[in-house]
């Protein structure tokens, strides 16, 4: 696979705005490209994306598109760097008027090149929130689909979407059913912005020369209208990755964009550092129903706040699963020690727990197109929910450890399938955690939750499952995504019979 970096394009404005400011804070960016500006901690945007793809086990060659005007910048870059500098390809346009559009870049680049594999494009000049992102896992996801690949992101509070390319994405086969370029509100209800990110079969390359053909009176050529045309029109297989994460910088902006925005995401960054991540699930105990109990699968649980399971995830520079001193224990007083200790409860703790929740969390994120960070972490546990049938404390620590590594991974309940679908997920791990019913371990304490029949795979049966509340104190927080009734509980006992 080769990987194109696009920094062809001319920052009129920001360069514009820099040189007249008259605070004094920029004027040594004067004439500097906007890939080459500070970016979060310090480090040049291109910087960033250079480290982020310079993987020879996944790109084969490393190209960057530039313009005339700016080409000794990135040529004295290259030197620096350690980028090839017969890699970097000069367009030729010298103002904001000539530039041929990023399409027209690429395909300069391919043609001049004579580039023939799978490529990954990005605009190496946006600014990416993340800076730990795996590129990795794109490509894998990338080669798991028949089509392209657009990533794509969901548009933070006060952004437009009539400043970004939209894509409308089906949850199941993460197919791109509809590309909006730069749609104006309401017409559609879609958060999801895409960037110049995509990945591109070596066999639909062919299809950027034909839709230059088609729009050769068009002065400047897009990716938006590009993939507007190959979507909506040709009807062609695209597929969307989530990176939940932030992009901004894009096309025009100004120095106060700039100041913004890099601001935002440097105060983000130290913030995500700051604390450490705790979260709690409570013991379950079911009242009634279960798979052989007559009741057809229907299933009437609550929350005791007395007992409950808490992990805690802190970011380090390595992946440490720490053992609990009790449930794992690893030294001993004696032999004989050991032998009781065992012999009472058994070789196994809550560890594994931990480790078989992370590995489903990243295998599931693997499969329905979410690229995580590069950040390590430590995890660590602690428990009052007693040994015993009925109380599920395995299961209490595996959807505490789930709620860890969503909000340490940014992922939100939209991500997720409806719990307790999500939560089933343990049905595959080679443990035991109780499986019914788990979304109880999403309510607080004192919750009641009513399940209708659900499969071991996690697909309900029938066409809704709904939980209810006997008490003030279990409103507290949300209870996303299990959908919560007010209902009286002799009325939800009346449900079962």
């Amino acid at each position: 696979m080769i990987c194109v970096l696009l920094v062809a394009g001319h920052g009129a404005v920001l360069e514009a705005q820099i040189k007249s400011d008259d605070t004094g804070l920029y004027h040594h960016l004067a004439g500097v490209p906007k890939a080459m500006l500070p970016g979060i901690g310090g480090k040049k945007i291109l910087d960033f994306w250079w480290e982020t793809v310079n993987m020879r086990q996944l790109f084969s060659e490393v190209y960057l598109v530039t313009n005339a005007d700016k080409y000794k910048h990135y040529e004295r870059w290259a030197t620096a760097n350690d980028f090839p500098v017969e890699n970097v390809v000069n367009n030729g346009s010298t103002t904001l008027q000539d530039q041929l559009g990023a399409v027209a870049d690429l395909v300069l680049a391919i043609r001049s090149r004579k580039l023939q594999d799978d490529i990954m494009v990005i605009a190496g000049d946006m600014l990416c929130a993340d800076q730990n992102f795996d590129i990795g896992q794109v490509v894998r996801f990338f080669r798991s689909k028949s089509g392209e690949l657009i990533i794509f992101y969901e548009l933070e509070d006060g952004e437009e979407s009539s400043s970004r390319g939209i894509v409308e994405v089906c949850p199941e086969t993460h197919r791109i059913t509809r590309f909006l370029e730069k749609p104006q509100e309401g017409v559609t209800l879609s958060r999801l912005a895409s960037v110049v990110f995509y990945c591109i079969q070596k066999d639909t390359l062919s299809y950027m020369s034909e839709f230059l053909d088609l729009r050769r009176e068009v002065p400047q050529k897009t990716f938006g209208q590009f993939w507007e045309w190959l979507v909506n029109e040709k009807r062609m297989d695209v597929f969307g990755m989530k990176l939940p994460t932030g992009f901004q910088l894009i096309g025009q902006v100004g120095l106060s964009d700039y100041t913004k925005w890099l601001t935002h995401y440097s105060a983000k960054k130290q913030d995500c550092r700051a604390e450490p991540i705790t979260c709690r699930s409570y013991a379950r105990v079911g009242l009634m129903g279960n798979p052989s109990d007559g009741f057809n699968g229907k299933t009437i649980a609550m929350t005791i706040s007395n007992f409950w399971a808490e992990v805690t995830l802190l970011e380090s520079q390595t992946l440490v699963l720490v053992p609990h001193p009790l449930n794992d224990p690893t030294e001993f007083g004696s032999l004989q020690d050991l032998f009781c200790i065992s012999r009472k409860e058994g070789y196994l703790g809550g560890l594994r727990l931990l480790q078989a929740t992370c590995k489903k969390f990243y295998q599931f994120c693997s499969k329905q197109g979410i690229a995580l960070t590069k950040q390590n972490f430590t995890l660590k546990y602690d428990t009052n929910i007693p040994r015993q049938v009925g109380l599920a404390g395995s299961s209490a620590i595996v959807s505490a450890t789930l709620k860890c590594l969503m909000k340490f991974y940014n992922i939100t309940d939209a991500d997720l399938p409806k719990l307790p679908t999500g939560i089933l997920i343990v049905t595959d791990m080679s443990c035991s955690a109780g499986l019914r019913p788990s979304g109880a371990f999403w309510l607080p304490p004192g919750g009641f939750l009513w399940l209708s029949e659900v499969a071991l795979t996690g697909s309900p049966h029938s066409s809704s499952y709904f939980g209810f509340t006997t008490s003030a104190d279990s409103q507290q927080g949300p209870v996303s995504p299990v959908y919560l009734l007010p209902v009286l509980r002799g009325a939800a006992l009346r449900a079962l019979v």
